[in-house]
């Protein structure tokens, strides 16, 4: 072979790899909008992620917040509601994962695991029946003084567990934290 033919080869291949690579560019510049387009919009990305101000709620009470297009319990217990759901034996609950976004999703439903804190006194779920997605009542409803859903007849404990009825599984807990005292972020 000569110098020539060798030199000639080489400059094949560079026209291969550069007629190649600008064929990748230009793929990718006509595929990325397409893509692109269904990241969420700013609105909705705005959204995933709020602050809600706790510090009007008593003990006893709860507060009710929109998040993501779901409503959001929020619930300061008393002292005896605490003691009611920590005496509950998680082998008995019809559900006995967690269901917890904050922990792993295979921890029992220990009243522990499903507070927001070491004390118990805050609970946060998503306050959607997780039989056919209705709203349950809360603050003492049901058989086990928790929430129920009148729709379909779910009864819910003290930690948003069920405990009678058609439901499947226990209320799910979102991603939440105290910020400071007083603010619970969710998302």
């Amino acid at each position: 072979m000569s110098h020539a033919e060798d030199h000639e080869g080489t400059r094949r291949d560079f026209l291969y790899y550069a007629t190649a690579g600008a064929g990748a560019v230009a793929t990718g510049a006509a595929v990325w909008p397409l893509v692109n387009q269904m990241n969420p919009s700013a609105d909705v990305q705005a959204l995933s992620s709020i602050r809600v101000d706790v510090s009007g709620v008593s003990e006893g009470s709860q507060l009710t917040v929109k998040w993501l297009g779901k409503p959001v319990f929020i619930r300061r217990r008393t002292p005896e509601e605490i003691d009611a759901s920590r005496a509950v034996e998680v082998d008995s609950l019809p559900d006995p994962l967690a269901q917890n976004a904050n922990i792993d999703e295979t921890s029992p439903a220990t009243d522990e695991n499903r507070a927001m804190d070491e004390a118990g006194e805050w609970l946060v779920m998503i306050g959607v029946c997780t039989h056919l997605g209705c709203v349950p009542i809360g603050n003492g409803s049901g058989d086990f003084g928790g929430w129920f859903c009148p729709c379909h007849g779910s009864h819910y404990d003290e930690a948003g567990r069920i405990r009678k009825g058609p439901a499947p599984r226990n209320l799910d807990i979102p991603v939440a934290e105290f910020v400071d005292e007083t603010t619970i972020k969710l998302g």
